[in-house]
């Protein structure tokens, strides 16, 4: 299948490994540029732009969740780079690993701790794509994938705050997908996966997901990103506003 994505020009937010970075290769084989952010990687990020071609192919730019500034700049300098964006992949978030069982009850929470992480994960993203949709409406053509997680639905102890920024990408991308014609806005919401992150959670809770999901095993990061792809896609033409679990059934 001919996806299109020759030289479109793609821009993924978080993508020096997990999801993101799978996503970056998949685009990067099918021969689109594809520019990656990191926030303190830079190294990493030099690494990466060399194993997807080189600077003609792949460009790393900072890129800081929480600062409007850092926002437009990264897509300013891959706008001055190549001319605009045509597909946002938004998988960026804030979010740290803690114990389910040390985390204090919502209601002890401190609320500069909660509206801090709200501020990263909505009006981050929605900042995001706000700088870079209005570029693709002019053209006619663009892709928006945002990153939800399966814990909006069904959540997990402690996870109030983040199961509701991610709800909001739903949400958002309802209302988004009005907004042109030839711009398509979907959400991908991921399960547990095997991602780096997975190292730091104890075995018996990746066991625990093993057993609950009906496939049988947890998505790979690359099973993630091909459906990402797609939807990125010429191929999509009528998937819009849609909200596609990647989480093996759950």
């Amino acid at each position: 299948m001919d996806l299109g994505l020759k030289d479109k020009r793609i821009m993924i937010t978080g993508a020096t490994r997990g999801i993101g970075l799978a996503a970056a290769r998949e685009f990067a084989a099918e021969g689109a540029r594809v520019a990656i952010t990191y926030n303190s990687a830079a190294g990493r990020a030099a690494e990466i732009v060399d194993e997807l071609g080189g600077p003609d192919q792949a460009y790393a730019v900072r890129y800081e969740l929480r600062e409007p500034d850092s926002i437009n700049a990264a897509v300013a300098a891959v706008e001055d780079r190549w001319g605009g964006v045509d597909v946002l992949v938004a998988n960026a978030l804030w979010f740290t690993w803690v114990d389910p069982t040390q985390t204090p009850p919502f209601e002890d929470l401190p609320a500069a701790e909660w509206t801090a992480q709200l501020r990263a994960n909505v009006d981050g993203q929605l900042h995001t794509v706000q700088r870079v949709v209005g570029g693709m409406r002019k053209r006619g053509w663009g892709r928006v994938v945002l990153l939800s997680s399966v814990t909006a639905h069904y959540g997990l102890p402690g996870s109030e705050i983040y199961s509701a920024s991610k709800a909001a990408m739903h949400g958002f991308a309802r209302g988004l997908m009005w907004g042109g014609k030839n711009v398509l806005v979907n959400v991908v919401a991921p399960g547990a996966t095997t991602t780096e992150s997975m190292e730091m959670v104890a075995p018996e809770i990746v066991a625990e997901q093993e057993r609950i999901t009906p496939s049988g095993r947890l998505s790979t990061p690359t099973d993630v990103a091909k459906v990402i792809v797609f939807l990125c896609s010429e191929a999509n033409g009528g998937v819009n506003g849609e909200l596609i679990n990647t989480a093996g059934g759950r």
